[in-house]
C-alpha cells in the first residue's frame, strides 16, 4: 500500500518514462496504425491510445482530488510527433495536481463512477498506473507483431540472463540446467 503522495509520484515519475521510451522509440511507420480487426477499444490506432493514456491520467487525477470521474479534451496526438510531448505534459499536469495533496487522501473514500461503493484513493492512483502500464504492453504487443524494436524494460533480455545462468549458478554453488528463461 502506498503510504505517502511523494513516494507514489516517484513511483508514476518511471512509469511515465518508461512510457515515454517505448513510445518514442515506435518508427514512423506506427503514425496512424491501426490493428486489422477488432472493435473499440480493440481498434484504436496508435495515436488514439497515446491520447487515451495522456488523458486518462487526468481522469484517474480528477476523481483522486474528489472532483468527479471527469475525463478530459484528448490531446492532439494526431502525428508521432506529438505523442510524447503530450504524455509528457500530461505527466506534468497530473503530478501538478497530487503535489501538495495531504499524505491522509491516499485512505479516503472515493465513490464509484459506475457502481455503489468506494475505493480508497491508493488503489485509485495504483488503476491509473496499472491502465497506463497496460497500454503501453498493448503499444509494446502492437510494435513486436509489427516486427519493430520493443525496448527492454530493464535494458536485458530474457536471452541475456539466460546466457549468463551457468555462471550464475557456479557461482551459488548450483549445477544443472535450472529452470529455463
Amino acid at each position: 500500500m502506498l503510504t505517502s503522495i511523494a513516494e507514489f509520484l516517484r513511483y508514476f515519475d518511471a512509469v511515465n518514462r518508461r512510457a515515454a521510451r517505448d513510445i518514442a522509440a515506435l518508427p514512423p511507420e506506427a503514425d496512424g496504425w491501426t490493428p486489422a480487426a477488432g472493435e473499440g477499444e480493440k481498434a484504436w490506432s496508435i495515436n488514439k491510445l497515446v491520447g487515451h493514456m495522456a488523458g486518462s491520467r487526468l481522469y484517474f487525477g480528477s476523481a483522486y482530488l474528489g472532483e468527479g470521474w471527469i475525463s478530459p479534451r484528448p490531446p492532439d496526438v494526431s502525428r508521432r510527433d506529438l505523442w510524447v510531448p503530450a504524455l509528457n505534459e500530461s505527466a506534468r499536469r497530473f503530478r501538478e495536481l497530487l503535489e501538495g495533496t495531504p499524505d491522509e487522501w491516499l485512505h479516503r473514500k472515493i465513490p464509484m463512477i459506475d457502481s455503489d461503493g468506494e475505493l480508497s484513493g491508493w488503489r485509485i492512483l495504483m488503476m491509473m498506473a496499472e491502465h497506463d502500464i497496460h497500454h503501453r504492453s498493448q503499444l509494446d504487443t502492437y510494435a513486436g507483431l509489427n516486427g519493430w524494436d520493443v525496448p527492454q524494460i530493464y535494458n536485458r533480455s530474457a536471452e541475456a540472463i539466460g546466457q549468463r545462468q551457468p555462471a550464475e549458478r557456479a557461482r551459488h554453488g548450483q549445477s544443472g540446467p535450472g529452470h529455463p528463461l
